[in-house]
């Protein structure tokens, strides 16, 4: 009615509370605020007549002083004497409507234009268009030198104006830009945002941490021990020729290489009487610090997983506190403010479009998603269901784990070498096609539970398919752990254990790679060509990003046994990016049930810090502490356990440099402590509790608050209705 309607127009939300000659005149004094600020010359060094006039800066005290048009050329005014950067940045902060921007940018290039044409001298621009200019001059002069025959020795090139501070620093920020943009899939992961969805991004999001996490381990091995190996070659056995199996089983040439534990040595690297003969007196002084090898192999090792666990524990703190962000209100916030009027290229416009368009296909299918409701049968059928279909899962996992037993105690060394070969390549085999094949079954049984909710789904096939992994590892470390691995006397059991784990790195981005050939591709042509149907193949999330945690396993586990898998981690990591980003992007198509990925992103990192990484430094604690390395290779040799160089450097240690006896009293009482490192893994457990709780806690604060905004919101219907009455009644 006109009386509601009266209503409306006056409530103070309607006016944002101030009225737009009040926005113009707040933002003209913040104008000339910025302008004073800036580097201008004294007010003494300037005439009367150029002197800034200040009568008009406190407009917004009295608005009845000027007029709105003249508060407008006064803020055209102080805006003409900004930077174009902070002019245009002033303009993009201005909470006014589109319609009056245009007016104001339509009246700064009006007085910009006639300037322009007046001036025959450089005009001023911004830094990355002079570094621009600059390096289109030194590229231009340094081929007309090219040209000329070059320049005179003595000779040197005129100063540009483009080599200045200012342009320096503008090619410094584009060369960032560029870096930014040289990130592997810096467009690719935009655009499988937009066509597929955040479900599918969150793949590529978490392929793109573990390539972090194993260039920090990478690195600190790099650094401190596979360089100085490398520096300090030790006296081993001459390789063997290379003949291509390498690559698939990990043996042969790489056996006596950097890649494994045997070839490192126990000396200390900078010591001088390491070469001496056994029973010599070295007549050369020991270092005072003395690099043992042993120790940094092994320090570096536990700083390696140090960083890992502080960025897995940080990574998943700030997941669960992205994943508090309800959706209640993400539709509304999608409809009227997810469009960026910044985009302007016809690319980056489309690709938003598709962006928006998907997250809010995502958003309506979780909404209808949770209006679904089932009746007392329904329920108890569907949970029958489910049940028979765990009990059949647990079934099939068992099978498998009993298959990976029998191979393990009937598998025997061949006599000739290529039965050798063909050995070593059975138990990765055999896996690695369980591993393929099982989570193909789970989605049968997914198809009859017929779950509704996708993220469900989802969540029941990354649990299935975790169970087994977990399982064949945990009766895999077991056969490690018990030296029964197929190994040569010539060979350390560690290196054999990282020959396994190599090859069965390869084999699972081998399985990989066919099952995006066969799933994906070949599936495509023929439901294309042979059906005719313009359906494709959705992509299936569960099943490879319990690849990716399952690859990034086998590389934690094997970390102490080979120093340089993180290396091949992060190549077939970065193989595995490239590959499927192709696949995905042209034979498969978006999910058919949108969902949002907010939470599963949750999920993954959990997964990957809880079973993964702590089932990997749990089985490489207890071969620290427990097991005793090989007697005759490797830079553990001749002790009984790892832990133990760690007591024989600290001796060494005094006896190289007495002054530092205090050294061996923080090992004895901190490092040797195990009550401190239990009163650690009990803070960092109990951190990580807290965390959460407080997460929890908030999500509780946010529901009450949106609870309430919607009690406000009914509050001020019932006024209306009220004042509607009340207006009725007088106007009756």
């Amino acid at each position: 009615s006109s009386a509601s309607l009266q209503i409306l127009a006056s409530m103070p939300s309607r006016t944002i509370g101030r009225s737009l000659g009040a926005i113009i005149s707040q933002y003209c004094n913040r104008t000339a605020r910025l302008r004073r600020r800036s580097g201008r010359p004294p007010l003494q060094q300037l005439c009367r007549a150029a002197r800034p006039s200040l009568r008009h800066y406190d407009l917004e005290s009295d608005p009845s002083r000027a007029t709105l048009q003249e508060k407008r050329r006064l803020l055209v005014k102080e805006l003409l004497s900004l930077s174009p950067s902070q002019c245009s940045h002033m303009l993009l902060t201005m909470p006014l409507s589109l319609a009056e921007k245009r007016i104001l940018r339509r009246q700064l290039s009006g007085h910009r234009g006639p300037v322009r044409q007046r001036t025959h001298g450089w005009a001023p621009v911004s830094p990355c268009a002079w570094s621009r200019v600059c390096v289109s001059l030194v590229s231009w002069r340094h081929s007309s030198a090219q040209r000329l025959g070059g320049l005179s020795a003595g000779s040197s090139p005129t100063a540009l104006p483009c080599c200045s501070p200012q342009g320096c620093r503008g090619l410094w920020y584009r060369l960032l830009s560029l870096l930014r943009a040289a990130q592997p899939g810096h467009y690719a992961l935009k655009q499988i945002g937009g066509r597929f969805g955040s479900s599918v991004l969150s793949y590529f999001l978490f392929l793109k941490t573990l390539l972090m996490l194993n260039f920090f381990s990478f690195f600190i091995l790099l650094a401190f021990v596979v360089v100085l190996q490398a520096v300090y070659p030790s006296a081993s056995v001459s390789p063997q020729p290379f003949t291509g199996l390498e690559l698939l089983t990990g043996a042969g040439y790489f056996t006596h290489s950097l890649l494994y534990y045997g070839y490192y040595s126990n000396a200390t690297l900078n010591d001088p009487c390491s070469s001496s003969p056994e029973g010599s007196v070295c007549p050369l002084p020991a270092p005072l610090l003395p690099y043992n090898l042993p120790l940094a192999y092994l320090f570096s090792v536990g700083v390696s997983f140090l960083v890992t666990c502080i960025l897995l524990v940080y990574s998943v703190s700030r997941s669960f506190r992205e994943s508090v962000k309800s959706s209640t209100g993400d539709l509304a916030i999608k409809v009227f403010c997810a469009w960026d009027f910044k985009v302007i290229q016809r690319r980056s416009v489309k690709l938003q479009c598709e962006n928006i368009c998907t997250q809010l296909k995502e958003l309506l299918a979780e909404r209808r998603s949770r209006c679904r409701s089932q009746s007392r049968c329904q329920c108890l059928g569907h949970g029958l269901v489910v049940l028979l279909a765990w009990l059949l899962a647990l079934a099939w996992v068992s099978g498998c784990v009993l298959a990976v037993h029998y191979l393990l105690e009937h598998m025997h060394m061949g006599s000739g070498s290529w039965q050798q070969e063909a050995i070593l390549l059975v138990l990765p085999l055999v896996v690695s096609l369980l591993n393929a094949l099982m989570p193909h079954l789970f989605n049968l049984l997914a198809m009859w539970e017929k779950q509704d909710s996708p993220v469900t789904q989802v969540s029941v096939a990354i649990f299935r398919n975790l169970i087994l992994k977990v399982v064949i590892l945990s009766l895999l470390c077991y056969h490690w752990l018990s030296r029964s691995v197929i190994c040569s006397t010539e060979e350390c059991w560690e290196t054999c254990v990282g020959q396994e784990l190599y090859r069965f790195m390869v084999m699972d981005f081998i399985f990989t790679l066919l099952d995006t050939l066969f799933g994906e591709l070949i599936w495509r042509l023929i439901l294309e060509k042979r059906l005719k149907t313009k359906q494709r193949p959705e992509f299936d999330i569960a099943r490879n990003v319990l690849e990716l945690i399952y690859g990034q396993t086998l590389t934690w586990l094997g970390i102490l046994f080979a120093p340089l898998l993180p290396a091949v981690q992060m190549l077939k990591l970065l193989l595995l990016f490239y590959i499927k980003k192709t696949s995905l992007l042209r034979n498969c198509q978006s999910p058919s049930k949108p969902w949002q990925a907010s939470r599963m992103s949750t999920v993954f990192i959990t997964l990957l810090c809880f079973p993964s990484f702590l089932g990997a430094a749990a089985f490489l604690s207890y071969t620290i502490w427990s097991v005793q390395p090989s007697e005759t290779c490797g830079p553990f040799r001749g002790l009984e356990t790892i832990y133990k160089s760690g007591k024989r450097w600290v001796l060494v240690l005094e006896k190289s440099n007495p002054n530092i006896t205090w050294f061996a009293w923080v090992y004895q009482h901190l490092l040797e402590n195990t009550c401190l490192l239990f009163f650690m893994s009990v803070a960092l457990i109990a951190m990580i509790y807290f965390n959460i709780q407080v997460v929890r806690g908030r999500q509780r604060v946010i529901c009450l608050l949106q609870e309430q905004i919607a009690n406000e919101g009914e509050d001020k219907l019932f006024l209306m209705q009220k004042l509607r009455s009340v207006y009725e009644q007088r106007g009756g």
